[in-house]
């Protein structure tokens, strides 16, 4: 049977000839002349003349042949279309049979990626959970060490306030400075993971979103072959569709398909276990540097504990020593005046040997004789005056051992002022505003 429509896939060529230079077709008419043929004048198309009998024989003769030939050939025509009917009724149905049976098996492969995809989806969400709840702890961990931070700062700071000789590089100062850079490398450290999980959750929503495209798309692709595996032959809702059986250039194989969601797996679960590895990181991230500060702090209260005992003990010494002093400025005071006095009371013994003498010197003659009397009294005051002599020097040393004394008093007070000063910095200042340092579990990042 001859095919009436005829589907173009493009649009037919043009004429390469333009129909104006075509040349014109000429027509000769038959006309009815000869021995054998009717008379008359025949027009063109047509005759109006009568047949012969031998025409009419041969007109019936080629009328039944051709209905002869017509009906073996329509009824060979039935019995092949009645094969043909048969044969494509059979290959329709074993093909629209296994069709279905296609249909159906695509609908198993692709519920199995489906359940994979929405199954990594959902691990992969809770992943995210978690580590979004590290993060958290991260940034609660590093909000707290500002507070210790702070502290650090602050005992340096007072510190510097501490007088001469006080104001030295102690223990305590060694420790503060570990601390204080302990913190900052904490702090960087904790900012540097925090980038990380955030780099780790932004991996995860991509591959998640990822995922769930891919999840979406093969939940709609089900939908329809579901749809499609439930039609049939006495559906209501087919209709032909001339086109729909070329295949689309974009569209991909089975085994592109498959490698796909394969590959988009196989990248999810590779971050989702890259965020488990930095979870375990984080959480021993964060043990750690929560045990360092803890140790550190300790550490520093341990020096600062140790440093006041020491400056408790000199000043206790100082204070002890400060008391001697000023008992032996006492004596020493007593012992000038006692000194004083002494070399006043040789003043008297002094005049009268003195005036003896002189009186002595207005003798007459002989009389100005070098008696024993002159001999003694020259003696006694040459003792007197050494005596004197002995007096003063011995009192000049007692007035610089009384000002040195008074120096020593006026050092002990004030470096026993000082060593007071730098107790009440250590303990007042710095150890009471370390009784605020957070616990090890707001280090960790848990509160």
């Amino acid at each position: 049977m001859a095919q009436t429509d005829v589907l173009l896939t493009k649009q037919p060529a043009p004429q390469t000839v333009p129909a104006c230079e075509l040349p014109r077709k000429l027509y000769d008419v038959a006309r009815n002349t000869g021995a054998y043929t009717s008379s008359g004048l025949a027009t063109a198309g047509f005759r109006s003349a009568k047949y012969l009998v031998d025409e009419w024989f041969q007109n019936c003769y080629a009328r039944y042949h051709q209905a002869f030939a017509d009906r073996d050939q329509s009824e060979r025509q039935r019995h092949e279309s009645q094969q043909l009917a048969a044969e494509t009724e059979a290959l329709a149905r074993r093909t629209q049979e296994d069709a279905t049976r296609k249909v159906g098996a695509r609908l198993q492969d692709m519920h199995c990626w489906k359940s994979e995809l929405q199954h990594e989806v959902g691990e992969l969400d809770a992943e995210t959970d978690l580590l979004l709840a590290q993060k958290q702890r991260l940034e609660r961990a590093l909000d707290a060490t500002a507070v210790p931070f702070s502290i650090a700062t602050d005992n340096l700071q007072c510190r510097e306030r501490r007088q001469h000789p006080d104001l030295v590089r102690d223990h305590v100062e060694i420790e503060l400075l570990k601390e204080a850079e302990l913190i900052r490398n904490i702090q960087e450290l904790l900012k540097r993971t925090i980038m990380q999980a955030v780099n780790q959750i932004r991996l995860n929503w991509e591959h998640k979103e990822t995922c769930e495209m891919d999840w979406s798309d093969k939940v709609e692709a089900y939908n329809i072959d579901q749809t499609c595996a439930h039609y049939h032959n006495q559906s209501t809702e087919v209709q032909f569709y001339p086109h729909s059986a070329k295949f689309e250039e974009s569209a991909s194989t089975p085994e592109t398909w498959a490698r796909f969601t394969q590959e988009n797996l196989y990248r999810a679960e590779r971050e989702r276990l890259a965020s488990v590895n930095l979870r375990v990181l984080i959480d021993s991230i964060l043990r750690d540097t929560a045990e360092d500060l803890r140790l550190q702090c300790d550490a520093v209260n341990l020096a600062f504990e140790r440093r006041c005992e020491e400056v408790e003990d000199a000043r206790h010494k100082l204070t002890d020593h400060l008391r001697k002093t000023l008992r032996e400025i006492t004596d020493q005071e007593h012992n000038v005046t006692a000194l004083k006095q002494a070399i006043k009371d040789k003043e008297a013994p002094l005049k009268v040997a003195q005036t003896r003498l002189y009186q002595r010197s207005h003798r007459r003659n002989v009389e100005l004789c070098r008696d024993t009397a002159q001999f003694r009294l020259a003696s006694e005051v040459e003792e007197l005056n050494t005596s004197l002599a002995a007096l003063k020097e011995k009192l000049l040393e007692a007035e610089q051992s009384l000002r040195n004394l008074e120096d020593t008093r006026m050092s002990l007070e004030k470096d026993i002022t000082v060593k007071t000063n730098s107790l009440f910095i250590d303990r007042q200042k710095c150890m009471a505003h370390r009784a605020h340092y957070p616990t090890t579990l707001q280090l960790a990042g848990y509160q």
